[in-house]
């Protein structure tokens, strides 16, 4: 059922009808208005929010679907979100009577298989309508929730083998009914969370999007149903016409790239694979992920179908000109190939909470770097390929769920781009996506941030470097529960062009004490009060060839402590006079080109 469902929800949506004719002004206009309106949602939310994972971290965004459900307009947010919420509504547009859709209400939606991402994505969605009582467009602000009332805290549970093991799973609930809250309904929501800030959460939802509702009703009466249908249609046109003039620009081919997962979440299966085929016919992309894992007993690394288009559909837009409106003439554009019963489109009732870091986050890489070999200048790794990050869960005097996700202030995964170092704190993956400060996470639970220290000789080496990796050390204050999923340790981040892969990750507990061990897989454990966890985070990944980097730059990030002098030798081909203690390090500019030619014969040798 789940496979049929995905390809019906998957089809291609035909414009809206319409009698009006727009001129390109006036779309674009009208697209404008949509986005501004998105952007409000999304603000409403992150202001009115109880979480930090929302109103710090703004791990939110606002989308509008139309009467198709079409993408139709999106506000910068989360980008992987920007390609997944019209999915539930798609579903629930398939059932629209039988869920009695009407003007006000309010519907929930995370299932992963009737279209959402992974159950912790709550999708909540509003339709609109114009005057006349029909249906036009549909509101959607979609948001990361910090539980959702499964076996274990956060909705992560390492040794799920079914959906059901991570909490409740809703295909289309209505939350509001003719602008009134079914309070039965938001009740259970609440109760089935774990999150004291769940109810605060979920009132901010309904509020925004009720709030954009009126906004966009208010929009429609003043340009008209059909003209406002008109411009929908003449975006979504637009979008495909400039990505198939892009992709038209491309040498015809196919271009294949392998990414690999460490193991699953029980560390079972090992070297878990991700393939793909981008072929480019003259003005068709299409995107095949035929080769990509499928072995049935695989634990936690199951992307939901959904997810694997957005997933892809965020690495494709990095790949062309940013321009182009993000909107449903992408995916008329593109060809997308999931094979049924693959980690990226798997059987129904998969687990799927942790598919949203792996193998999500490998499939946008593996486009990036089969792409890389068209578009370089704009290979651009749209991914945050952590493992899970430590996870701290514990709870408080009145019984309260707390869980610090260990999201704040780090850096890694910040891969350098053709004329570009890594640089922050932040992959370009995360968008409008923030890391939360350190000061209000002590703030909100009992954990002390003793270091955030970038890590010496963690970047990758390439003609421009990655950002170093950062050693995060944290002491819990009260006993706690913390959980890991260690990944990107064997197989890292992937240079391009010839640059050098990231720094690995690496995570130990109970540091400082004769139980201090290293995670090796992954980790459920409970923490003493006063534990001190330590978590490597992997540097970002190096772009062409470390020997092409310009030897003075090599000298500064000596001097920055981001290079030893050692390391500026052996990766960089890089010698120098001098010593930094003693403030005179020079370039010896011909023993390093006498150096780099000797390693430069070297790889040729090898090469061959």
């Amino acid at each position: 059922m789940s496979f049929e469902l995905n390809r019906k929800l998957a089809a291609r949506r035909e414009p809206l009808p319409t009698s009006a004719t727009v001129d390109p002004v006036t779309a674009t206009i009208i697209r404008g208005g949509m986005e501004t309106i998105c952007f409000e949602a999304a603000t409403h939310l992150g202001r009115a929010a109880s979480s930090a994972i929302i109103n710090q971290s703004n791990e939110r965004n606002g989308s509008i679907v139309d009467a198709h459900g079409r993408l139709a307009g999106a506000a910068i947010g989360t980008p992987h979100l920007t390609f997944v919420s019209q999915f539930t509504v798609r579903y629930g547009l398939e059932r629209i009577h039988d869920y009695d859709w009407g003007p006000g209400d309010v519907f929930l939606a995370n299932d992963p298989d009737h279209g959402g991402g992974h159950l912790p994505d709550y999708n909540v969605y509003a339709p609109v309508y114009d005057d006349a009582g029909e249906l036009i467009l549909v509101q959607c602000l979609q948001a990361h929730q910090g539980d959702t009332g499964g076996k274990d805290p956060g909705g992560f549970t390492l040794e799920a083998t079914d959906i059901f093991t991570e909490g409740m799973a809703f295909p289309c609930l209505k939350l509001v009914h003719r602008g009134q809250r079914r309070r039965d309904v938001f009740d259970m929501v609440v109760r089935n969370n774990r999150f004291p800030s769940i109810a605060g959460d979920l009132a901010a939802m309904i509020g925004g999007v009720q709030h954009s509702v009126g906004m966009l009703q208010d929009l429609v009466r003043k340009w008209g149903a059909d003209t406002v249908r008109a411009a929908i249609n003449y975006n979504v046109e637009q979008t495909e016409r400039r990505v198939r003039e892009e992709v038209g620009k491309w040498p015809d081919g196919t271009y294949e790239a392998d990414v690999f997962i460490d193991h699953d979440t029980v560390g079972k299966a090992r070297d878990i694979r991700v393939h793909v085929a981008c072929t480019i016919e003259g003005d068709q992309l299409t995107v095949d992920l035929t080769g990509t894992d499928d072995r049935p007993d695989l634990v936690g690394v199951w992307n939901t179908f959904g997810n694997s288009r957005s997933y892809i559909m965020t690495q494709v837009v990095a790949a062309m000109d940013p321009g182009i409106v993000k909107n449903e003439g992408f995916f008329n554009a593109v060809n997308m190939i999931i094979p049924e019963g693959t980690i990226a489109n798997p059987p129904p009732n998969k687990p799927a909470a942790l598919g949203s870091f792996h193998p999500a986050c490998e499939i946008t890489e593996a486009v990036c770097v089969a792409l890389s070999a068209i578009v370089p200048e704009r290979s651009a790794p749209q991914v945050y390929k952590m493992g899970m990050p430590n996870a701290v869960i514990g709870v408080d005097e009145l019984g309260r769920m707390w869980m610090d996700q260990g999201v704040d202030s780090r850096t890694c995964d910040t891969s350098a781009v053709e004329g570009i170092d890594g640089w922050g704190s932040c992959p370009v993956s995360l968008g409008n996506l923030l890391l939360s400060q350190v000061e209000d996470a002590e703030s909100r639970f009992p954990i002390i941030n003793v270091s955030r220290e970038m890590t010496v000789d963690s970047e990758g080496a390439g003609r421009w470097r990655g950002q170093p990796g950062s050693l995060n050390v944290k002491q819990v204050l009260e006993p706690a529960t913390a959980m890991a999923w260690m990944v990107t340790s064997k197989h890292p981040l992937r240079g391009m062009c010839g640059g050098n892969d990231a720094s690995p990750y690496s995570n130990r507990f109970k540091v400082g004490t004769p139980e201090e061990h290293r995670i090796e897989l992954s980790a459920n454990e409970v923490l003493p009060q006063g534990s001190v966890i330590a978590y490597q985070y992997g540097g970002g990944a190096g772009f062409e060839s470390p020997l092409q980097r310009d030897p003075l730059a090599v000298k500064e990030d000596v001097l920055d402590e981001i290079v030893s002098v050692k390391r500026a030798r052996e990766k960089y081909g890089v010698v120098f006079t001098g010593t930094v203690e003693e403030f005179d390090l020079e370039v010896d500019v011909e023993a390093t080109g006498a150096l780099r030619r000797d390693m430069g014969a070297g790889k040729a040798a090898g090469a061959n």
